[in-house]
């Protein structure tokens, strides 16, 4: 299984960027799918999340800017990211969590919100 992210880069404070996650291969449809970040110096934390079964969860940081959505039938989940600030500078990972343990990562996407 490989995950493909896309649509990072630079964008200016206020603006807006979609990361979109595409998984090739066959993963258990019970899953958990989700975006994390990690920043300079920082942590890797969760974004937020999405279950097979449409439940979401988001950080305190990002809740009513961020929306995660998902596909299932192509094995993609999504994230729309508005009123970005440059605190949400960090490269994006996204992953995906299946039934049976698997974990599996994107190679991860530089947003950068500067202006």
């Amino acid at each position: 299984v490989q995950l493909q992210a896309s649509g990072g880069g630079l964008v200016q404070p206020g603006g807006s960027l979609r990361l979109s996650c595409a998984a090739s291969g066959t993963i258990s449809s019970i899953n958990v799918k989700g975006w994390y970040r990690q920043a300079p110096g920082k942590r890797r934390e969760l974004v937020a999340s999405i279950t097979s079964g449409g439940s979401t969860n988001y950080a305190d940081s990002v809740k009513g800017r961020f929306t995660v959505s998902s596909d299932n039938a192509k094995n993609t989940v999504y994230l729309q990211m508005n009123s970005l600030k440059p605190e949400d500078t960090a490269v994006y990972y996204c992953n995906v969590y299946a039934f049976g343990g698997n974990d599996y990562w994107g190679q991860g996407t530089l947003v950068t919100v500067s202006s």
